[in-house]
């Protein structure tokens, strides 16, 4: 298989797999999802910037490797709410675990194996350390995140208008 087919098969692929959560919990932690590929990119173009990790190839046309970040990112951090979040330490166990294998055995096993991914200044333990507390900050967004949903709802609420067609049919009151 051609290192652009792998590229481009992990910016699509994870997406297929939403089609096994139900929609309504794919749209709550999509916010999640999205502030997680934000933290992600600023890791990624930090650690590029001081020389931690070398990107050896794009998925053309694209000139970024956002095929990890749009793509496995993503998608990942929604399964991972999905099922985890809400018991932070269930949470935080698998996310370790998720973070060291995909740092150790696809980053530096797989791609690094390819010759697409290299890390030259940083460990990949250190990598993983860093992904971790990514992953505690994103999840203390997601707590954030719920107590807006939460006092939005609230709000809503607690207005007094109905609809026209909640009023009474029947013509009690000759005076209206």
């Amino acid at each position: 298989m051609s290192n652009q087919a792998i590229l481009w098969s992990m910016l699509i692929v994870p997406w297929l797999t939403l089609f096994f959560i139900p929609k309504e919990n794919i749209k709550y932690y999509m916010p999640v999802a999205l502030f997680s590929a934000l933290t992600s990119i600023l890791v990624v173009e930090t650690g590029e910037n001081l020389g931690w990790f070398i990107y050896a190839e794009v998925a053309l046309p694209l000139r970024t490797h956002s095929y990890v970040i749009f793509g496995l990112n993503i998608v990942t951090t929604i399964w991972l709410f999905h099922f985890a979040y809400g018991r932070f330490w269930f949470y935080l166990v698998i996310d370790i675990l998720l973070n060291f294998g995909f740092i150790y055995l696809f980053h530096v096993y797989f791609l690094g194996s390819r010759g697409l991914f290299q890390e030259v200044g940083i460990t990949p333990f250190v990598n993983a350390v860093i992904t971790t507390l990514d992953g505690v900050l994103i999840y203390g967004y997601q707590m954030w995140q719920e107590g807006i949903l939460v006092r939005s709802e609230k709000n809503i609420c607690r207005t007094k208008l109905q609809p026209a067609a909640a009023k009474s049919l029947r013509d009690d009151n000759p005076n209206d």
